[in-house]
């Protein structure tokens, strides 16, 4: 069946049309290109600001004047991961999509469903005639996977609207009205190379989920370089242990999924009969949660030169004690993580290491210890740290007008009562709301699954209860 022809066919439509258009985080040039064509093509007031923001503007239809003005917002960008069979370039070409059963999902790769069928939905709403909406700003912002940069660079001024709606959220039932903030914490280093003595050795982690580092760090997910790390470690106390490269995870905000070392160690067998021992303890632990997991441990030739037997201590040791996964539960609302670390990415070559953490937390003091925890680790282990890309949480107000009105419509339209949560997702609502106090702020969005992993999947049926019930959001939006 054509995607295309999927209800609601305006929404499939538009997703498609935008999923043909490349679009990775920090090469947006032609998404903005795309969606301001888009805006122009329908006579409606378009503009691009300096840092790439599209804000397309509608007036209100008809007896609609009076209501309370709107801010439709959604992201251009997407997270581009993919499986390592799978040759793709996100960069020149569009996503390929199918069906499967009540979802649609892309072959091999990330579907971009977050945002895009937010983005979609907003597309839908600015080209209809007969839906009633108040007047209206749609809000398109850049890179919001690797640094938030297109709401942090969007100015005061530049909207007027009393209502922002944004569209990104993956949970079909949930009125989000909170989230985290975040800060990157880099450690990087340069060390002297030697020749390596011993056996060349590498162990190799695969197979696991992933999974976005903010909604899915409290389900127990595999990280690879945290199993990287443990298995490095079982060889530090005497197999003398010189690590050459090490290549692990992606972007900041996925749960790793791969990750590998190539190494020299002067005992190798016993460090191999050691980290065989261990992978299956390994194996044991994650057996019911993660099912395509794979270890492996090999015998291995290269011609680079390693870091000292002393620094790869070093660097181990940092892996092994930084701190992955969630710090701190909300002690306010019930089954929130309040705060939490993703180990996203390590890279070791030629002798200079970097390895990139996000630390996510709702209140700011925590998310400052949880970054400063990890400064002293990597500090201690000789590296240089830098914090940096720090954004604030969104304080949630569960009694605003907008919240009790998208409450009202849920119950009446699908007999039960949504759930009004926190994430612990960064979403730009915090970042907007800090240049727009006054704002009222909700997001919401249909049912997306495996976001930021090449297993993301867009729930069919949710996506209609998803248009529909924006739908009379704008046709219930109160009064001025």
């Amino acid at each position: 069946m054509d995607i295309t022809q999927l209800e609601p066919q305006i929404i499939w439509k538009n997703f498609t049309a935008l999923n043909s258009v490349p679009r990775p985080s920090k090469k947006e040039e032609k998404v903005i290109a795309f969606i301001k064509n888009f805006g122009e093509n329908l006579g409606l007031e378009t503009s691009v600001d300096e840092v790439g923001n599209v804000i397309i503007k509608k007036p209100a239809t008809t007896g609609m004047e009076n209501r309370k003005s709107v801010v439709l917002q959604s992201h251009l960008d997407m997270v581009c991961q993919k499986n390592n069979d799978i040759n793709f370039d996100f960069e020149t070409q569009g996503i390929q999509m199918e069906i499967d059963g009540d979802w649609v999902k892309a072959k091999g790769t990330t579907l971009g469903a977050d945002n895009g069928l937010g983005v979609a939905a907003i597309m839908s709403v600015l080209e209809s005639s007969d839906i009633p909406h108040p007047a209206l700003e749609a809000l398109f912002t850049i890179d919001e996977e690797t640094g938030m940069t297109g709401a942090t660079g969007l100015k005061p001024g530049q909207l007027t609207g009393d209502i922002l709606l944004n569209l990104d959220t993956e949970e079909d039932d949930e009125i989000d009205i909170g989230c985290a903030g975040g800060i990157d914490v880099t450690a990087t280093q340069k060390y002297e190379t030697v020749k390596p003595q011993g056996q060349v050795v590498r162990v190799y982690v695969k197979g696991l989920q992933g999974g976005h580092s903010g909604m899915d760090i409290h389900k127990g997910f595999g990280n690879a370089n945290v199993i990287l790390g443990r298995l490095l470690y079982t060889g530090i106390s005497n197999q003398n242990i010189e690590l050459i490269s090490i290549d692990g995870g992606g972007l900041r905000n996925a749960i790793p999924r791969e990750a590998y070392a190539v190494f020299a160690v002067r005992h190798a067998a016993e460090f191999i009969e050691n980290c065989v021992a261990l992978k299956g303890d390994i194996l044991e632990e994650f057996a019911d949660i993660e099912k395509s997991i794979e270890i492996r441990i090999e015998n291995y030739t290269s011609p680079d030169m390693a870091v000292s037997a002393a620094d790869s201590i070093k660097i181990i040791s940092a892996l092994k004690a930084a701190h992955n996964g969630v710090y701190r539960m909300s002690p306010d609302v019930a089954d929130l993580v309040e705060a939490s670390n993703n180990i996203a990415r390590v890279e070791l070559k030629n002798g200079e290491l970097k390895i990139l953490n996000l630390s996510r937390s709702s209140v700011e003091s925590t998310k400052m210890a949880v970054a400063e925890q990890l400064k002293s680790v990597f500090e201690l282990a000789g590296m240089e740290v830098e914090f940096s890309g720090s954004y604030p949480g969104w304080k949630p107000k569960p009694g605003s007008e907008i919240v009790k009105t998208m409450e009202g419509i849920y119950e009446k339209n699908f007999g039960s009562k949504p759930h009004v949560v926190a994430c612990h997702a960064g979403l730009e609502c915090g970042i907007i709301g800090a240049n727009y106090p006054e704002m009222e702020m909700v997001s919401f969005g249909p049912t997306i699954r495996g976001a930021h992993s090449p297993d993301e999947r867009a729930n069919i049926p949710s996506t209609q209860k998803f248009w529909g019930y924006l739908k009379e959001i704008l046709a219930n939006i109160p009064a001025k």
